[in-house]
């Protein structure tokens, strides 16, 4: 005990009014990661489509960037004794729609981040 105030000495000090409760603060940080972690999982499993060729060909790809399907409309291909000029159409085609889904995804990854009022924090994360 302090022999002035006659209160106990060492761990028994109080903060000062204006700093924080560091348990608080580790509630919020765990509750914060939480949340983090469930909009990651939550973007990982939304699924979108790409689209290329007005909608000649279209792939299917998951938050987590797992890609589901890819889509050909028959009528792209070619009849016959393909032309390689067309195969290349097709094959930028299939690329392009791949870009879209990516594109896609990677906007729901960024949505699920900003609803946890991140700001630039969830750009490094996710």
């Amino acid at each position: 005990m302090s022999p002035k105030s006659g209160k106990p000495q060492g761990s028994g000090r109080s903060q000062p009014p204006d700093m924080p409760d560091m348990s608080d603060l580790l509630k919020q940080a765990q509750k914060m990661q939480e949340q983090l972690l469930d909009a990651q999982a939550a973007a990982g499993e939304a699924e979108v489509e790409g689209q290329a060729g007005g909608g000649a060909v279209k792939v299917r790809v998951t938050g987590a960037m797992e890609f589901r399907s890819v889509k050909i409309d028959p009528g792209a291909l070619p009849t016959g004794d393909p032309d390689p000029d067309d195969v290349e159409m097709l094959e930028d085609l299939v690329l392009a729609a791949i870009h879209d889904a990516v594109t896609k995804a990677q906007s729901v990854s960024q949505e699920a981040m900003g609803d946890l009022g991140l700001g630039d924090i969830g750009k490094l994360l996710g």
